[in-house]
Protein backbone atom coordinates (compact mmCIF):
# COMPACT_ATOMS: atom_id res chain seq x y z
CA UNK A 1 0.00 0.00 0.00
CA UNK A 2 1.30 3.41 -0.77
CA UNK A 3 0.42 6.86 0.50
CA UNK A 4 -1.61 7.45 -2.77
CA UNK A 5 -3.46 4.13 -1.94
CA UNK A 6 -4.26 5.41 1.42
CA UNK A 7 -5.37 9.19 -0.09
CA UNK A 8 -7.69 7.24 -2.48
CA UNK A 9 -9.13 5.00 -0.01
CA UNK A 10 -9.82 7.44 3.36
CA UNK A 11 -10.18 6.44 6.41
CA UNK A 12 -10.63 2.75 6.03
CA UNK A 13 -7.26 2.71 4.29
CA UNK A 14 -5.79 4.51 6.87
CA UNK A 15 -7.13 1.77 9.33
CA UNK A 16 -5.96 -1.26 7.35
CA UNK A 17 -2.60 0.66 6.99
CA UNK A 18 -1.52 0.98 10.60
CA UNK A 19 -3.13 -2.68 11.20
CA UNK A 20 -0.21 -3.62 8.93
CA UNK A 21 2.15 -0.86 10.25
CA UNK A 22 1.78 -2.67 13.72
CA UNK A 23 1.52 -6.39 12.92
CA UNK A 24 4.56 -6.10 10.30
CA UNK A 25 6.73 -3.27 11.35
CA UNK A 26 9.89 -4.51 9.74
CA UNK A 27 7.98 -5.38 6.12
CA UNK A 28 9.83 -4.21 3.55
CA UNK A 29 6.00 -2.55 2.67
CA UNK A 30 5.63 -1.02 6.14
CA UNK A 31 9.30 0.45 5.55
CA UNK A 32 8.98 1.67 2.10
CA UNK A 33 5.47 3.49 2.92
CA UNK A 34 7.18 5.16 6.17
CA UNK A 35 10.30 5.86 4.39
CA UNK A 36 7.90 7.96 1.59
CA UNK A 37 5.37 9.32 4.63
CA UNK A 38 8.63 10.96 6.26
CA UNK A 39 9.70 12.32 2.98
CA UNK A 40 6.27 14.48 2.28
CA UNK A 41 5.72 16.00 6.25
CA UNK A 42 2.41 18.18 5.30
CA UNK A 43 1.12 18.53 8.74
CA UNK A 44 1.97 20.47 11.94
CA UNK A 45 1.85 18.02 15.13
CA UNK A 46 0.50 18.97 18.33
CA UNK A 47 0.92 17.40 21.38
CA UNK A 48 -1.28 17.48 24.41
CA UNK A 49 0.33 16.44 27.94
CA UNK A 50 -1.27 16.85 31.65
CA UNK A 51 -2.87 15.14 34.28
CA UNK A 52 -5.20 12.69 34.29
CA UNK A 53 -8.84 14.73 34.64
CA UNK A 54 -7.32 17.94 33.36
CA UNK A 55 -10.11 17.62 30.21
CA UNK A 56 -7.94 16.80 27.57
CA UNK A 57 -10.45 14.35 25.74
CA UNK A 58 -12.88 17.37 26.54
CA UNK A 59 -10.05 20.15 24.36
CA UNK A 60 -9.52 17.65 21.90
CA UNK A 61 -12.85 17.57 20.93
CA UNK A 62 -12.93 21.45 20.79
CA UNK A 63 -9.82 21.62 18.90
CA UNK A 64 -11.12 19.53 16.02
CA UNK A 65 -14.31 21.25 15.96
CA UNK A 66 -11.86 24.51 15.64
CA UNK A 67 -10.07 23.26 12.97
CA UNK A 68 -12.38 21.72 10.86
CA UNK A 69 -14.47 24.82 11.30
CA UNK A 70 -11.18 25.95 9.23
CA UNK A 71 -11.63 23.26 6.65
CA UNK A 72 -8.23 22.21 7.64
CA UNK A 73 -8.07 18.18 8.26
CA UNK A 74 -7.16 16.69 11.34
CA UNK A 75 -5.47 12.93 12.26
CA UNK A 76 -5.46 12.61 16.18
CA UNK A 77 -4.12 9.83 18.31
CA UNK A 78 -5.50 9.09 21.78
CA UNK A 79 -2.62 7.02 24.04
CA UNK A 80 -4.89 5.34 26.25
CA UNK A 81 -4.22 3.27 29.41
CA UNK A 82 -3.82 -0.75 28.97
CA UNK A 83 -6.39 -3.26 30.03
CA UNK A 84 -4.14 -5.84 32.05
CA UNK A 85 -6.35 -8.49 30.39
CA UNK A 86 -5.72 -7.94 26.88
CA UNK A 87 -3.56 -5.43 26.81
CA UNK A 88 -5.67 -3.35 24.53
CA UNK A 89 -6.57 0.82 25.03
CA UNK A 90 -8.54 0.91 28.64
CA UNK A 91 -11.01 3.60 26.96
CA UNK A 92 -10.69 3.64 23.05
CA UNK A 93 -11.38 6.90 20.78
CA UNK A 94 -15.20 6.39 20.47
CA UNK A 95 -16.14 6.89 24.06
CA UNK A 96 -14.40 10.24 24.47
CA UNK A 97 -14.71 11.97 20.79
CA UNK A 98 -18.15 13.28 19.42
CA UNK A 99 -16.85 13.60 15.86
CA UNK A 100 -18.36 12.82 12.71
CA UNK A 101 -17.47 8.99 11.21
CA UNK A 102 -18.98 10.43 7.67
CA UNK A 103 -16.54 12.79 8.22
CA UNK A 104 -13.26 11.88 6.10
CA UNK A 105 -11.74 15.16 7.32
CA UNK A 106 -11.00 13.36 11.32
CA UNK A 107 -9.62 10.46 11.22
CA UNK A 108 -8.52 9.19 15.02
CA UNK A 109 -6.97 6.15 16.37
CA UNK A 110 -6.72 4.90 20.02
CA UNK A 111 -3.64 3.36 21.12
CA UNK A 112 -2.73 1.55 24.02
CA UNK A 113 0.73 2.58 26.07
CA UNK A 114 1.03 -0.84 27.45
CA UNK A 115 4.62 -0.47 29.81
CA UNK A 116 5.76 2.83 28.28
CA UNK A 117 6.02 5.06 30.63
CA UNK A 118 6.73 7.91 28.93
CA UNK A 119 3.01 8.55 28.05
CA UNK A 120 3.14 7.60 24.46
CA UNK A 121 2.52 4.12 22.31
CA UNK A 122 5.20 2.28 20.62
CA UNK A 123 3.45 2.64 17.41
CA UNK A 124 2.79 6.53 18.16
CA UNK A 125 6.16 7.38 15.99
CA UNK A 126 5.45 5.95 13.17
CA UNK A 127 1.84 6.34 13.00
CA UNK A 128 2.55 10.12 13.58
CA UNK A 129 4.68 9.92 10.66
CA UNK A 130 2.03 8.79 8.29
CA UNK A 131 -0.38 10.52 9.33
CA UNK A 132 1.38 13.62 9.14
CA UNK A 133 1.80 13.17 5.13
CA UNK A 134 -2.16 13.08 5.27
CA UNK A 135 -3.32 15.39 7.02
CA UNK A 136 -3.19 19.18 7.98
CA UNK A 137 -2.83 18.87 11.17
CA UNK A 138 -1.62 15.59 13.73
CA UNK A 139 -2.38 15.81 17.32
CA UNK A 140 -1.22 13.44 19.66
CA UNK A 141 -2.86 13.33 23.41
CA UNK A 142 -1.22 11.68 25.89
CA UNK A 143 -2.34 8.77 28.02
CA UNK A 144 -1.92 11.09 31.25
CA UNK A 145 0.26 9.91 33.68
CA UNK A 146 1.97 13.24 35.29
CA UNK A 147 5.03 13.99 35.24
CA UNK A 148 6.61 11.33 33.22
CA UNK A 149 4.90 12.49 30.19
CA UNK A 150 8.37 14.16 28.77
CA UNK A 151 8.41 11.79 25.65
CA UNK A 152 5.67 13.63 23.59
CA UNK A 153 8.23 16.50 22.76
CA UNK A 154 10.10 13.44 20.61
CA UNK A 155 7.18 13.41 18.26
CA UNK A 156 5.62 17.11 18.36
CA UNK A 157 6.47 20.56 16.75
CA UNK A 158 4.16 22.19 19.15
CA UNK A 159 3.64 20.65 22.57
CA UNK A 160 0.04 22.15 25.01
CA UNK A 161 0.08 20.99 28.89
CA UNK A 162 -2.93 21.03 30.47
CA UNK A 163 -3.36 22.56 33.98
CA UNK A 164 -6.87 22.01 35.57
CA UNK A 165 -7.98 25.08 38.41
CA UNK A 166 -7.93 23.81 42.05
CA UNK A 167 -6.22 20.43 41.50
CA UNK A 168 -2.67 21.07 42.04
CA UNK A 169 -1.49 21.22 38.54
CA UNK A 170 0.48 24.63 38.87
CA UNK A 171 2.91 22.86 41.19
CA UNK A 172 3.06 19.93 39.59
CA UNK A 173 4.52 22.05 36.29
CA UNK A 174 7.07 23.64 38.60
CA UNK A 175 8.36 20.39 38.82
CA UNK A 176 11.44 20.07 36.70
CA UNK A 177 11.16 17.69 33.38
CA UNK A 178 7.36 18.99 33.24
CA UNK A 179 7.75 22.85 33.25
CA UNK A 180 10.15 22.77 30.15
CA UNK A 181 8.17 20.69 27.76
CA UNK A 182 5.15 23.01 26.81
CA UNK A 183 4.81 25.75 24.30
CA UNK A 184 1.87 26.81 25.32
CA UNK A 185 0.37 25.96 28.48
CA UNK A 186 -3.75 25.95 29.20
CA UNK A 187 -5.71 26.19 32.42
CA UNK A 188 -8.82 23.99 31.40
CA UNK A 189 -12.33 24.91 33.08
CA UNK A 190 -11.74 28.62 32.58
CA UNK A 191 -14.96 28.70 33.43
CA UNK A 192 -14.34 27.88 37.29
CA UNK A 193 -13.89 31.81 37.49
CA UNK A 194 -11.37 32.79 40.35
CA UNK A 195 -9.76 29.10 40.45
CA UNK A 196 -8.62 29.56 36.71
CA UNK A 197 -7.52 32.89 37.22
CA UNK A 198 -5.42 31.47 40.26
CA UNK A 199 -3.72 28.83 38.59
CA UNK A 200 -2.80 30.75 35.54
CA UNK A 201 -1.35 32.98 37.80
CA UNK A 202 0.68 29.99 39.66
CA UNK A 203 1.63 28.81 36.43
CA UNK A 204 2.84 32.36 35.29
CA UNK A 205 5.04 32.44 38.17
CA UNK A 206 6.40 29.28 38.22
CA UNK A 207 7.38 30.76 34.11
CA UNK A 208 9.07 33.84 35.95
CA UNK A 209 10.70 31.63 38.26
CA UNK A 210 12.78 29.95 35.84
CA UNK A 211 10.80 26.63 35.28
CA UNK A 212 10.22 27.24 31.77
CA UNK A 213 8.73 29.76 29.29
CA UNK A 214 11.24 29.92 26.65
CA UNK A 215 12.48 27.97 23.47
CA UNK A 216 14.91 30.10 21.54
CA UNK A 217 13.30 33.03 22.03
CA UNK A 218 9.27 31.79 22.13
CA UNK A 219 7.35 32.70 25.28
CA UNK A 220 5.31 30.38 26.27
CA UNK A 221 1.61 31.57 26.80
CA UNK A 222 -0.82 30.47 28.82
CA UNK A 223 -3.82 30.74 28.18
CA UNK A 224 -7.30 29.74 29.45
CA UNK A 225 -9.69 27.89 27.83
CA UNK A 226 -13.38 26.52 28.58
CA UNK A 227 -13.78 23.40 26.48
CA UNK A 228 -17.25 23.04 27.19
CA UNK A 229 -18.71 26.09 25.98
CA UNK A 230 -15.88 27.02 23.35
CA UNK A 231 -14.23 29.90 24.80
CA UNK A 232 -10.99 30.48 24.25
CA UNK A 233 -10.28 27.81 21.66
CA UNK A 234 -10.07 30.15 19.01
CA UNK A 235 -7.24 32.34 20.67
CA UNK A 236 -5.20 28.71 21.58
CA UNK A 237 -5.79 27.84 18.14
CA UNK A 238 -4.25 31.23 16.99
CA UNK A 239 -1.25 30.26 19.38
CA UNK A 240 -0.46 27.34 18.29
CA UNK A 241 -0.59 28.71 14.62
CA UNK A 242 1.89 31.32 15.94
CA UNK A 243 4.19 28.77 16.90
CA UNK A 244 3.62 27.19 13.90
CA UNK A 245 5.06 30.02 12.37
CA UNK A 246 7.90 30.74 14.33
CA UNK A 247 9.13 27.28 14.17
CA UNK A 248 9.24 27.87 10.15
CA UNK A 249 11.42 30.80 10.38
CA UNK A 250 14.83 29.53 9.46
CA UNK A 251 14.92 26.02 9.21
CA UNK A 252 14.06 25.36 12.92
CA UNK A 253 11.49 22.81 12.37
CA UNK A 254 13.23 20.79 9.70
CA UNK A 255 16.36 20.66 12.09
CA UNK A 256 13.80 20.02 15.37
CA UNK A 257 12.71 17.00 13.34
CA UNK A 258 15.33 15.86 12.43
CA UNK A 259 16.71 15.23 16.26
CA UNK A 260 13.54 13.53 16.58
CA UNK A 261 14.33 11.19 14.36
CA UNK A 262 17.77 10.41 15.36
CA UNK A 263 16.35 10.61 18.96
CA UNK A 264 13.89 7.47 18.11
CA UNK A 265 16.29 5.59 16.10
CA UNK A 266 18.44 5.14 19.37
CA UNK A 267 15.48 4.66 21.49
CA UNK A 268 14.29 1.95 18.86
CA UNK A 269 17.77 0.22 18.45
CA UNK A 270 18.04 0.18 22.28
CA UNK A 271 14.62 -1.35 22.96
CA UNK A 272 15.11 -4.04 20.28
CA UNK A 273 18.88 -4.74 21.35
CA UNK A 274 19.65 -3.23 24.65
CA UNK A 275 22.34 -1.17 25.61
CA UNK A 276 24.75 -3.07 24.37
CA UNK A 277 22.70 -3.08 21.18
CA UNK A 278 23.08 0.51 20.86
CA UNK A 279 26.99 0.25 21.25
CA UNK A 280 27.42 -2.34 18.39
CA UNK A 281 25.50 -0.24 16.06
CA UNK A 282 27.81 2.72 16.38
CA UNK A 283 27.23 5.92 14.54
CA UNK A 284 23.55 6.45 14.88
CA UNK A 285 22.98 9.92 13.33
CA UNK A 286 21.67 10.28 10.09
CA UNK A 287 22.36 12.30 7.23
CA UNK A 288 19.87 15.72 6.59
CA UNK A 289 16.44 14.57 5.33
CA UNK A 290 17.00 10.90 6.19
CA UNK A 291 14.71 8.45 7.13
CA UNK A 292 15.16 6.61 10.76
CA UNK A 293 12.62 4.07 9.20
CA UNK A 294 15.13 2.59 6.26
CA UNK A 295 18.41 2.94 9.00
CA UNK A 296 16.66 0.98 11.39
CA UNK A 297 15.65 -2.14 9.06
CA UNK A 298 19.58 -1.87 7.82
CA UNK A 299 20.75 -1.93 11.68
CA UNK A 300 17.73 -4.62 12.86
CA UNK A 301 19.34 -7.53 10.37
CA UNK A 302 22.80 -6.57 10.94
CA UNK A 303 22.64 -6.49 14.91
CA UNK A 304 20.21 -9.58 14.68
CA UNK A 305 22.49 -11.47 12.68
CA UNK A 306 25.71 -10.64 15.26
CA UNK A 307 23.77 -11.82 17.41
CA UNK A 308 23.12 -15.09 15.98
CA UNK A 309 26.47 -15.25 15.98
Amino acid sequence: MTLDDIRAGGKAALARALAELERFPDAPATVALLDGAYAEPRAHVVGMTGPPGVGKSTLMNALIAGWRGRCRTVGCIAVDPSSRRSGGALLGDRTRLSTDPEDQGVFVRSMAARDRLGGLAGLTVSAMVLMRALYDVVLIETVGVGQSETDVVGVADTVLFCVQPGSGDSLQFMKAGIAEIPHVVVVTKADMGAAAVRARADVLGALGLGGGGGHEGWETPVLMVSSSRREGVDDLIAAIDTHAAALGEAGRLAAIRHSQAEAWLEEAVRERFGREGVRRAGDLSLPPGASPFARLSELSLRLGFDAKG
